[in-house]
């Protein structure tokens, strides 16, 4: 696993042009992406419904980064099989879906992927804490999850994404903070300054004039 304190850029393929999703997950892997984040909705655990397992396994041919799947679902321990066997590299899961945490968790350790715990931002952090010596990335949702294009919310977050930050370090655990949600070139250093590592970007990248530039403009 790379070091939780090197920045790594995940753009969102949700922002993308479906209609050419190979050439869309080439050009953000050519444009120096570090991994591919793939938000799932269901239209249930959150109010929209982007795409399923087929979905992840069309995106897989086309690259070689990692796989950073994000399962916005009430049962995620249910669908789970697929998304394994789909091709993804990470699978995170919300402390708030349906389901038995620590047994998900391990679900996703088992079939030999990275395992990941997601938390909303109306969500305490004493929510995931219990399971942080079991993962291998938290990620700090910084927009109420469903949408795009919503703005950053630095006071409902940040707190959390420090607190995380220290409360790993003390207990020497290497897990990834990881904010999704309003992240550009701005918001990413006010993330970074509080303990993230991880920036997943959706519009801030797939919209910009030069996804090149954008990445590295992110990179600091």
């Amino acid at each position: 696993m790379s070091d939780c304190n090197t920045r790594i850029i995940a753009p969102s393929v949700l922002a993308s042009d479906w209609g050419k999703v190979g050439e869309e997950v080439r050009r953000a892997d050519e444009a120096g992406a570090d991994w591919l984040h793939l938000d799932v909705m269901d239209g249930h655990f959150v109010e929209n419904i982007s795409f399923g397992p087929q979905f992840v396994s069309a995106v897989r041919p086309h690259t070689e980064l990692t796989l950073d799947t994000h399962l916005m679902i009430t049962r995620p321990d249910k669908y789970l099989p697929m998304f394994i066997e789909a091709g993804c590299d990470r699978i995170t899961v919300h402390v708030e879906a349906d389901h038995d945490v620590s047994a998900t968790l391990a679900d996703i350790r088992k079939a030999g992927l990275q395992c990941g715990l997601a938390l909303n931002p109306a969500t305490l952090l004493e929510e995931v804490t219990p399971f942080f010596d079991q993962i291998d990335l938290l990620l700090v949702m910084t927009v109420v999850p469903g949408f795009g294009g919503q703005s950053f919310m630095e006071t409902e977050t940040m707190p959390k994404v420090a607190e995380a930050r220290e409360i790993r370090n003390a207990k020497g655990l290497g897990f990834h903070i990881e904010v999704d949600g309003g992240i550009d070139h701005r918001t990413v250093e006010i993330a970074a300054n509080h303990g993230a590592n991880v920036m997943v970007a959706g519009t801030s990248l797939y919209k910009a004039p030069d996804m090149p530039e954008a990445i590295l403009a992110m990179r600091g």
